[in-house]
């Protein structure tokens, strides 16, 4: 029977009873009763490599026992490595890019991005080409910077005033986005999959007219790749899939394997015009999350690794498809790789999926939610055919099937 924590000390912008979690191996996390769950939330897509892994626990052991903490005032081998890597990565898939600025958080990577496109439009076009472009139903953080970019009441109208120079378009219109773009903008901040807002996934249209006109008028095109960055999505960049062509890519959620580390990578026309001062971090690329970021890197860039994402995505695709064709309550799917879910048609979503939740929980399995309506699944990327039949399985039930 599960057994909820009740009022925590927490602020109440968290929920009043919470699932008390105590350990995790593989895909499956433990509750303080000692009760089993199939975890398809992966720590809001963080856990790529999922719980208990010896690996990890050695690696950030060993770089702890050596040194825990720098600043950004000196290098350490860990955190070059890992710039070394990522900027290789990204160099074979999307492009040249120059440097890596590490921070703790997917917020925290959109506050750096946001930055370094305004200092790169003031820098070469002078004031007054400061505005930041964002598209419907997108989600960019909860920082000020990050919060203006998502435009969505619920999240920011308690801290209006927000950042001025903001603006929002439609996600996947073209026209709408045509006629909105010029030389007043400093940058566009995307998402190819809108994890938040409801996994709607960017058309390769779009993605087209985004690269021509963020080249026509210098506008710094940011590729938001928090959630579906690293495999999530099946390549490892989720730009891969529609040919997104970024200036500036921000990382966190499964970088360094459940540690807090995020990465903003620029290229050479903005860190050519960057001075000493212009941005830091105290605790971004500490050699103990970047050890461990380098080892999970590598294991998911992979090719094998990637390949068995590829073959998870398309039973999980199997799998809802399935049940959008079973079930007269769920309206579609949406998403791709291992991040996707289906669309629930209810008179009162807001009361509705959380009942489908709690019932796949009371059944030993973790869901996510997306936006109003959408009951989302973004399990560790190296969930097993038999766990994703299971966490399914508890789905089908939780709606009637």
């Amino acid at each position: 029977m599960t057994q909820l924590i009740k009022d925590p000390p927490f602020p109440h912008n968290y929920a009043s009873e919470m699932l008390g979690l105590e350990r995790g191996k593989g895909v499956h996390v433990w509750d303080t009763e000692g009760n089993r769950y199939l975890d398809l939330g992966a720590g809001i897509a963080v856990n790529a490599l999922g719980y208990g892994r010896r690996d990890l626990a050695r690696i950030a052991s060993r770089q702890m026992r050596r040194l825990i903490h720098v600043s950004n005032l000196y290098a350490t081998r860990p955190a070059i490595d890992l710039a070394s890597c990522l900027l290789s990565l990204l160099g074979q898939r999307m492009g040249p890019f120059a440097a890596v600025q590490f921070g703790n958080s997917g917020s925290e990577a959109n506050e750096a991005a946001l930055k370094y496109a305004r200092l790169y439009a003031r820098r070469t076009r002078g004031p007054g080409h400061h505005k930041i472009l964002s598209l419907s139903n997108a989600f960019h953080g909860r920082t000020m910077g990050a919060l203006s970019a998502t435009p969505n009441k619920k999240y920011s109208e308690p801290f209006e005033p927000l950042v001025p120079g903001m603006a929002v378009s439609e996600f996947n219109d073209v026209r709408e986005l045509e006629s909105t773009l010029n030389n007043e903008f400093a940058a566009v901040i995307v998402e190819v999959v809108q994890g938040e807002g409801g996994l709607r996934v960017m058309s390769t249209e779009f993605a087209a007219t985004l690269n021509r006109l963020c080249r026509e008028h210098d506008v710094i095109l940011i590729a938001d790749e928090i959630q579906t960055g690293l495999g999530r999505t099946g390549p490892l960049f989720a730009g891969e899939l529609v040919g997104l062509k970024p200036d500036i890519l921000t990382l966190s959620k499964p970088l360094a394997g459940g540690l807090p580390l995020s990465a903003t990578i620029i290229p050479a026309k903005i860190n050519d015009l960057l001075k000493p001062g212009d941005h830091g971090t105290t605790f971004g690329g500490g050699p103990v999350t970047c050890s461990v970021a380098n080892h999970v890197v590598n294991t998911i860039a992979d090719p094998r690794f990637l390949a068995r994402i590829a073959e998870r995505g398309k039973q999980l695709t199997m799998l809802l498809d399935g049940i959008v064709t079973d079930s007269d309550e769920i309206s579609g799917r949406r998403g791709t790789g291992l991040l996707q879910g289906i669309v629930v048609e209810a008179a009162d979503t807001s009361a509705r999926i959380p009942e489908i939740m709690d019932s796949c929980r009371d059944q030993g399995v973790l869901l996510l939610r997306s936006s109003s309506d959408v009951v989302r699944l973004a399990p560790p990327l190296v969930i097993g055919e038999k766990e994703l039949i299971l966490g399914v399985a508890a789905l089908r039930h939780a709606l009637g099937l």
